[in-house]
């Protein structure tokens, strides 16, 4: 998934979502700091709702079955994914992705994961903390090899 097909994906969702949360347009534009003319035209699919737009609405409505159901879990890892392609960074322990993933390769210190619905792979530790994503499965593999050779030293 690119950017761009999330943005898409999310526009599509947003007056779902919106409706799921019991909001009006007016309280809606004001949590994703749009106009509620902007609200108006992304719910009528004539305009996208951006990336910073699709970003907030995913990390606000994290807990939206629309959006779970849709993207295949928690939304803050696919947005994350999308950020930091090309970027390592922190990210939080995990639970070992019981539902929304399905185990690609695992050796005793790491284990590489795809989510089934957006398809973006994530590097677990041992421990189950998620050390780096990306939908490249061959650039997971270089983060899994060089996660082994720190661990190994």
């Amino acid at each position: 998934m690119k950017r761009d097909e999330f943005i898409a994906m999310v526009s599509r969702s947003v007056k779902l979502v919106r409706a799921e949360y019991g909001l009006n347009q007016d309280k809606m534009a004001h949590c994703l700091g749009i106009s509620k003319k902007t609200l108006v035209e992304i719910e009528k699919e004539r305009t996208l709702i951006g990336w910073t737009g699709a970003a907030a609405l995913a990390v606000i409505f994290s807990d939206s079955t629309v959006l779970q159901n849709s993207f295949g879990g928690e939304m803050s890892d696919l947005v994350k994914a999308l950020a930091f392609d090309e970027t390592s960074i922190n990210f939080r322990q995990t639970h070992g992705g019981k539902v929304w993933w399905r185990q690609i390769e695992s050796t005793e210190l790491w284990k590489i994961q795809q989510n089934y619905i957006s398809q973006h792979y994530r590097l677990l530790t041992a421990g189950d903390r998620c050390v780096y994503s990306s939908f490249s499965l061959e650039k997971v593999r270089k983060a899994a090899a060089e996660y082994s050779a720190l661990i190994q030293n």
